[in-house]
C-alpha cells in the first residue's frame, strides 16, 4: 500500500516539475513548483522510512531492497537537484524512476544467508549501493545529454527541449557526478577487498574484476577530462561503458547467485 502511495507522490512531483519547465506553463511555474517540492519531500521521507523498515537494520539486503535503495537515492538527488530551475527536467526523470523502483521495496523476503551478513560486509554493500546510486544518476544525465545533442543536430526544436539543461550544464554535471561516484566506488572496492573473505568460494571474482574495470574506466574518463579536455560523445560513451560493466558485475552476480543458484554472497 505504501509503495503505491510513494509511487504516485513521485509521479505527481515529476509531472509538476516537468510542466514548470515548459513555455506554455511558465507563467504558472511558481504555483507548480511549490506542490512539486512538497510531494517530492513527502515521497522521499516516506520512501526512506519504508526502506529502513524493510532493511531490518541492514540484515535484509535482498535484490528488491537493493534496487529500492538506489531508487531512494535517485529521489533524494532529484529533490535536491530541483532547487536549480534548469535541472528540473532531469529531476523529473529521476523522481519518476525513483517512484518505479519504490514499488519493489520489501517484495522479496530475507534469506537465512542474508541475515548472517557481518556488519563489515553490510557496510561494504551499502557503500557499494551508494556508489551505484550516484553513478546511476550520471547514466541518466549522460543519456539526457545524448538526447539533447541528437535533437539539436536534427533541428528538432520544440517545447520539449526546455526539459533538458543546456549541454554545457549537462556535461559539467556528468563529470561532477563521475568524480563523486568514482570516489565512493573506490572506497567500496577497498572495503570489499578488506572485509569480504573467500572470493573464489563465493563466486565473486567476476564481480570484483568487473568493478575494478569500471573503476579504471571512470578514472580514465576523469583524467581525460582534466588533462586532455575531453568533451562530447567520447566522454558519454566511455561513462556508459563503465556503468554497464558495473551493473553487469553487481546485479548480474546477484541475479545468478540468488535466483539461479539459491545462494547469497555472504
Amino acid at each position: 500500500m505504501f509503495q503505491i502511495t510513494i509511487f504516485f507522490l513521485y509521479l505527481a512531483a515529476a509531472i509538476l516539475f516537468a510542466l514548470s519547465r515548459l513555455p506554455d506553463w511558465s507563467d504558472r511555474a511558481r504555483k507548480l513548483v511549490i506542490p512539486a517540492f512538497l510531494a517530492a519531500a513527502i515521497a522521499v521521507c516516506t520512501d526512506g522510512w519504508l526502506l529502513y523498515t524493510a532493511l531490518d537494520d541492514g540484515r535484509n539486503i535482498t535484490l528488491a531492497n537493493t534496487v529500492s535503495i538506489i531508487g531512494f537515492q535517485l529521489g533524494a538527488i532529484g529533490l535536491l537537484g530541483a532547487a536549480k530551475p534548469v535541472l528540473r527536467g532531469i529531476s523529473a526523470g529521476l523522481l519518476l524512476l525513483a517512484g518505479m523502483l519504490a514499488l519493489v521495496t520489501g517484495k522479496d523476503p530475507a534469506t537465512a544467508a542474508a541475515t548472517a551478513l557481518s556488519w563489515q560486509v553490510r557496510t561494504h554493500v551499502l557503500t557499494s549501493l551508494f556508489a551505484y546510486g550516484l553513478l546511476t544518476v550520471g547514466a541518466i544525465v549522460a543519456i539526457a545529454g545524448l538526447m539533447q545533442e541528437w535533437r539539436l543536430k536534427a533541428r528538432r526544436l520544440s517545447p520539449v527541449n526546455h526539459l533538458f539543461a543546456p549541454l554545457e550544464t549537462t556535461e559539467a554535471l556528468l563529470y561532477a557526478v563521475t568524480a563523486a561516484g568514482f570516489t565512493v566506488l573506490l572506497l567500496s572496492v577497498i572495503s570489499g577487498l578488506t572485509f569480504v573473505e573467500n572470493l573464489f568460494a563465493q563466486h565473486l571474482v567476476h564481480k570484483t574484476t568487473l568493478s575494478l574495470l569500471a573503476l579504471a574506466i571512470f578514472g580514465i574518463l576523469l583524467a581525460g577530462r582534466q588533462f586532455a579536455g575531453w568533451r562530447g560523445r567520447r566522454g558519454i560513451y566511455l561513462y556508459l561503458a563503465g556503468f554497464g560493466l558495473l551493473c553487469l558485475g553487481y546485479f548480474g552476480s546477484r541475479v545468478v547467485l540468488e535466483e539461479f543458484l539459491g545462494r547469497s554472497w555472504s
